[in-house]
């Protein structure tokens, strides 16, 4: 459900004076929300920069982004998914009860909400952030700079023939591509234009899950034998090498044409825990396997500053992949071995990069980690009251 990272890159000087930075938490402010999930009841008075924002069972914590000090902790019951929201300020949060804004930098939930049950995928692509509800199957898009108003802002809705759990993006001509299925089977894409009406349709994609999209606003959905490419007003199929290949989880960047996804190939397994992942070529509408000799997770996939795909491991390091090559140019010492629970909603470390930090969390120490992607170097650790699961933050752009 992830693409590219851009925002303010880390200054030497602050670098220099986080390198040796271990921060145990223990003095964040609390604001609590009521047991309705409302809004948080307090406020801290002064503004955190470049936010992270990490779940725990039973709240978010929201960190500073150099120092990786707790500074806030917000009590939040059920399980809660955070992204970011498209500007320099806000977080989305997908709750129980649909999405709700974060405003991570004045570390306090917001009364902007798009109610729904099961509220899913978060996309961010020419400056327009689109939330899918997959219980009623609606579609919102909206400007996130508007979210600075504080007040919901005006935008585009659109609702799918039947719910379903979709994805949805927007074009910067306005079209949007938005997935097609219901709650029993998913079966690819269709298009719309700015008018929404129907303009391109393709349901030759099995399972259809995720998105990412690529340089030249090239757009890829997962399906179960391959990936589905739309670009210049046409869908183009690019099958997986095996009859069954699925490839359910992609992250992108304008920086490349190719695109990273993960890869399983056993239908029947409680759990798959793939050792390749899978590189699709928008341009050459070609798709190759890269060999880990690793497992992962579904968040285990980003991409750095020039495009390179990015995956951590469950030998715990972060492995660097030459998008063009597929060669694994290095890897990174991140955490420790894990292993991906078979619950997806159990804890296991999460990859988020920013720039060029990458921000790995790992919940079998309570920790959370900023590592410098050209150097290697963990540049500030804390240790914070739980163990944490998702791990999100404000990025500015796509």
């Amino acid at each position: 459900m992830n693409k590219s990272i851009r925002t303010r890159a880390l200054t030497g000087a602050a670098l220099a004076l986080a390198v040796s930075t271990v921060l145990t938490a223990c003095g964040g402010k609390d604001s609590t929300a009521d047991a309705a999930g409302g809004a948080a009841s307090a406020g801290p008075a002064t503004a955190v920069k470049d936010p992270l924002v990490a779940t725990f069972d039973g709240g978010l914590y929201i960190l500073d982004g150099k120092s990786l000090a707790l500074t806030e902790t917000i009590e939040l019951s059920g399980f809660n998914r955070v992204s970011p929201a498209g500007d320099a300020d806000h977080v989305i949060v997908s709750t129980d009860s649909g999405f709700r804004v974060l405003d991570a930098t004045g570390q306090a939930l917001t009364g902007i909400e798009y109610k729904g049950a099961k509220p899913g995928h978060v996309v961010r692509h020419g400056g327009r952030t689109v939330l899918f509800t997959d219980g009623t199957g609606e579609v919102n898009v909206f400007d996130p700079a508007d979210l600075s108003k504080g007040e919901k802002p005006e935008g585009r809705t659109y609702t799918s023939a039947e719910a379903h759990h979709g994805v949805a993006i927007e074009l910067a001509n306005g079209e949007l591509l938005s997935t097609l299925g219901t709650e029993e089977k998913r079966t690819g894409a269709l298009v719309l234009d700015g008018n929404d009406k129907e303009i391109a349709r393709n349901e030759k994609c099995p399972g259809v899950h995720g998105e990412a999209a690529a340089r030249n606003e090239a757009v890829a959905v997962g399906c179960e034998d391959g990936v589905l490419i739309y670009q210049d007003g046409k869908f183009t199929k690019v099958d997986a090498p095996d009859d069954y290949g699925r490839i359910g989880n992609q992250a992108g960047s304008d920086a490349s044409p190719v695109l990273l996804g993960d890869y399983k190939t056993d239908p029947e397994a409680e759990l798959e825990r793939p050792t390749r992942v899978s590189l699709i070529d928008t341009e050459k509408k070609k798709l190759s396997l890269v060999e880990l000799g690793t497992s992962y997770s579904f968040r285990s996939l980003a991409r750095g500053p020039q495009g390179e795909a990015l995956v951590l491991g469950t030998d715990g390091a972060i492995h660097v992949i030459d998008q063009d090559s597929g060669k694994v140019e290095k890897k990174i010492p991140a955490v420790g071995t894990w292993q991906e629970p078979l619950d997806w909603q159990q804890t296991r470390p999460a990859l988020f990069v920013r720039g060029g930090t990458a921000y790995v969390s790992e919940p079998s120490e309570k920790a959370l980690h900023a590592i410098d992607l050209e150097t290697g170097r963990k540049i500030a650790s804390v240790t914070l009251p739980k163990s944490t699961n998702e791990l999100s933050g404000v990025v500015a752009g796509d």
